[in-house]
């Protein structure tokens, strides 16, 4: 009998753990028995050829940049994505937005 897998990877994995007929470890092979995903390979290539080893490929236009982040209440995090959304902008927009405004009043000068 052949089932057809579901597109979600996570409903696959529910399905396969649910499945009676079919052990959970004979579902999935060891990580050591995998084929490397195109992204591992692109790690690797750039591992190999002196780029960072291991991290992922820096994404261009986060370049020049720097991570700056908090934890939130999900109430907090729920209302900024719907006034982007409302704003036909981005969280990060109006995040720099926020911070900018913030600076101005607390350091009384506009940031670069």
């Amino acid at each position: 009998m052949t089932r057809k897998s579901p597109a979600n990877s996570l409903k696959a994995v529910l399905d396969r753990a649910s499945a009676p007929d079919v052990p959970a470890q004979a579902a999935e092979p060891a990580a050591e028995t995998k084929a490397p995903t195109a992204r591992a390979r692109r790690r690797i290539g750039g591992a190999a050829a002196g780029g960072n080893t291991g991290a992922a490929p820096v994404t261009p236009a986060r370049v020049g940049t720097k991570m700056i982040g908090g934890h939130f209440a999900p109430e907090v995090s729920t209302r900024l994505r719907l006034l982007a959304v409302e704003e036909d902008t981005t969280v990060q927009a109006l995040l720099e937005e926020a911070i900018s405004d913030l600076l101005t009043k607390k350091a009384g000068r506009k940031p670069r």
